[in-house]
């Protein structure tokens, strides 16, 4: 039986276990780190009036047209947006 040297020792294998136990890890993460984005549905934002529509609004509240103008303008606003 041929000897080639005093081999590793038990520190040895347990720090090439470690190495290769956080390399699967560290693939792993990087994978699922890649993955996630594209699999997760993107957050729906609570609809808010549009700008326009809020300072027409807040004319209306305080006011300066009445409701037969609000509508009409509303309408507008509304028709142009589409």
């Amino acid at each position: 039986m041929m000897y080639y040297g005093p081999g590793m020792g038990g520190g040895g294998w347990f720090f090439m276990w470690f190495i290769a136990l956080a390399f699967v890890a560290l693939t792993v993460a990087a994978v699922i780190a890649a993955i996630r984005p594209l699999t997760r549905p993107h957050a729906q934002l609570p609809a808010s009036p549009a700008p326009a529509e809020q300072l027409l609004t807040d004319r209306f509240v305080r006011g300066d047209i009445d409701s037969e103008e609000y509508e009409q303008r509303l309408q507008t606003l509304r028709a142009a947006r589409l």
